[in-house]
Parts: C-alpha cells; sequence; structure tokens
C-alpha cells in the first residue's frame, strides 16, 4: 500500500517547514547571541511539539501505520542527529568559534545536511524502485555500522581527523586570515582579501554531514520506503538541533552509553532490512529466485518501541553512571585536616 496523501498537504507542509527554517535563520542573523537555558528549553519543546502535531494530521489523512513509520523514522533521525552534536562539538572547540557565533555555524550545518540528505533521498529511492535487492546492502552497511558505532577503537576525534585531511587542503590553495571577523567568512587584513577561519568551519560541518547522512538515510528507509516520510522526518530531526546543541551543552559527556543505543537502534533496523530483502526476494541464487516466506516482517509499531526503549535505556544508563561517579569522587575527596597546634578549642 502506497501512501497516498493529498498533495496540498504535501505542498504546504513543506512550504510552512521551510518557512520557519527560514525565520529561524533570520532570527539568529539579526541578532547573534548565546541562548539561555528557557529559550533553548522552549525552541526544542516548540519543535518537538510541531512533529507531533504532524504526526497527528498523517493519522488523519494517511492512517496509524504511516503516523507510526513518521514517528519512529523522526525518533531514529533524531537519536542520530545528537550523536552529530558531539562531533559538532569537537569542530567547535578544534577551531574555536567563538560561542556568540556558533549559533549561526550550526544553522549553516543543519542547511547542507537538508541539502545532502534530500540529494540521498531520491538518490534511494530511485534505486529502491528498481532494484529491491539494495536492501540487502543497506541491512549489511547499517550492521557493520552498528558494529563500528558500538566499538569505534577510539572515538569521535577521528571523525575531525578525517576532516582535518579536507582542512589542509583548503589552507593550501586559499588565503586564509588567523582570527575570525564576526560570522564574516570574507575579511579584510592589511588591505587584502582574505577568508576567514569560518570557511574551515563551515566545510568541516558539511563533511561530517555528508558522513552521517551516508549513515543515516538507509537506516530511514529501513522504516519507510515513502521519500515524502523520509525527507519531513529529516527535517523534523534537523530542526531544533541548534537549540538543542545549548540545551545540553556538558550533558553530551555525561551521555556515555549513547552510542551503544543507537548502535543497536542501526543493528536492529539492519536486520529488518535484511528480512525484508528476503520477504521480497529476487536474487536468483538465493532460494532460486523466490521470496523466502519464513522471514519475518517486523512491524512499524515493534521498530518505534525498540527505538524508544533503546534510547530511554542508554540515556538513563549514562546518567546513572555519571551520579555514580559524581558520588564517589565526592566522597574520594581528601577531608581537609583542622589546623593542630597550641591553640585551644
Amino acid at each position: 500500500m502506497d501512501l497516498d496523501l493529498p498533495l496540498w498537504f504535501e505542498i504546504g507542509s513543506l512550504v510552512i517547514l521551510t518557512l520557519i527554517l527560514i525565520a529561524d535563520l533570520l532570527i539568529i542573523l539579526k541578532r547573534p547571541h548565546i541562548p539561555s537555558a528557557k529559550e533553548s528549553t522552549l525552541w526544542v519543546v516548540f519543535y518537538v511539539v510541531l512533529a507531533l502535531i504532524f504526526a497527528g494530521l498523517m493519522w488523519i489523512f494517511a492512517g496509524p501505520e504511516y503516523a507510526g513509520q513518521f514517528v519512529a523514522g523522526w525518533l531514529t533521525e533524531y537519536s542520530l542527529s545528537i550523536d552529530n552534536l558531539f562531533v559538532f562539538v569537537l569542530i567547535m572547540t578544534q577551531f574555536a568559534v567563538p560561542r556568540r557565533y556558533q549559533q549561526e555555524v550550526l544553522m549553516v550545518g543543519i542547511i547542507i545536511a537538508l541539502v545532502l540528505r534530500g540529494i540521498f533521498i531520491m538518490i534511494g529511492a530511485a534505486v529502491i524502485e528498481e532494484f529491491s535487492w539494495i536492501f540487502y546492502i543497506f541491512g549489511a552497511f547499517l550492521v557493520w555500522t552498528a558494529w563500528r558505532q558500538a566499538f569505534p577503537g577510539g572515538d569521535h576525534d577521528e571523525d575531525v581527523q578525517r576532516e582535518n585531511f579536507i582542512v589542509r587542503v583548503l589552507r593550501r590553495t586559499i588565503d586564509i586570515s588567523d582570527h575570525y571577523d564576526g560570522a564574516k567568512i570574507r575579511t579584510v587584513v592589511g588591505g587584502k582579501k582574505m577568508w576567514t577561519p569560518m570557511i574551515i568551519v563551515f566545510v568541516a560541518i558539511g563533511v561530517t554531514d555528508l558522513l552521517f547522512a551516508i549513515d543515516s538515510i538507509p537506516a530511514i528507509f529501513g522504516i519507510t520506503q515513502s521519500p515524502f516520510i523520509v525527507f519531513t522526518a529529516n527535517i523534523f530531526a534537523l530542526m531544533g538541533l541548534r537549540q538543542l546543541y545549548f540545551l545540553l551543552g556538558d550533558l553530551l559527556d555525561r551521555l556515555r552509553y549513547l552510542h551503544y543505543g543507537i548502535a543497536f537502534i542501526l543493528a536492529f533496523i539492519g536486520l529488518k532490512l535484511v528480512f525484508h530483502a528476503m520477504h521480497v526476494n529476487e536474487l536468483p541464487f538465493i532460494n532460486g529466485g523466490e521470496p523466502i516466506e519464513w522471514a519475518p516482517e517486523i512491524s512499524t509499531w515493534m521498530s518505534l518501541g525498540v527505538i524508544v526503549v533503546s534510547m530511554a535505556v542508554a540515556t538513563i544508563a549514562s546518567l546513572v553512571a555519571s551520579a555514580r561517579d559524581k558520588r564517589n569522587g565526592a566522597d574520594a575527596a581528601p577531608a581537609v585536616e583542622e589546623p593542630t597546634g597550641s591553640e585551644g578549642h
């Protein structure tokens, strides 16, 4: 059963979401600042509620199955986007981006991510339409990605190091000043026009978005094959990511087990894709080109449950472990000895 939504709903949704993103961009360009925790919380809540309203409209116009696919896809992309924030923090730190202008950097990164994911979605939808066996490859890729996520053999610094190669090439090919000039990417130094370090930051963010798009798009296609749901789920996952960056702040360092939750989700969706490929199998060297009837079809609602439980368990375990370490650290702190001597008590 194909998704059959009114054309006005699809076009209207994309127009409204585009206008919200443009308004968000104009706000930070007009008033660059460090958002307070209250401001960030209100924006994040606004975007989450907006996504839930959209899911409700999907339920009305397309039915519960597609509404569930949207919510599951949105939560998957949202969890992967939070993982993005770890690398964004490293990039901001590495290039010493003034905190006042980090909002602009994040917004540019979000726009780049939307463009790249839009391209990947169109390519992915076209390939899936023609070659159902691509689900075998998507599934295997996600299982491998899950293993790499759970056992990286390092940390997110490796992602930044990969970006450094492109940054080094950029430094050799264009003139870049030593200092920032607000949020500008061009400045004048000694009467000569030069690029500011902000151009390097934008490139690093763009490369990061590309790497994460390669991982995230196969993951959501494991939940739904509707390009409209895939794209809107990605938009809602990226909306509010900028505010979430400032809201979480130091909390990101405490989410030590988040990557295990994300790895489990990716592995689960990878297996789901493989089962789906087996169920619609057309490869002649597998079961004589016939569908494998015993292959289970995992429902959208089971997928949604696995995603929610995985992220909840990873988050709670991280916070409990962080609180325990903080408590143990406080207990282990050396006591301050009272001075001794001839002075009386």
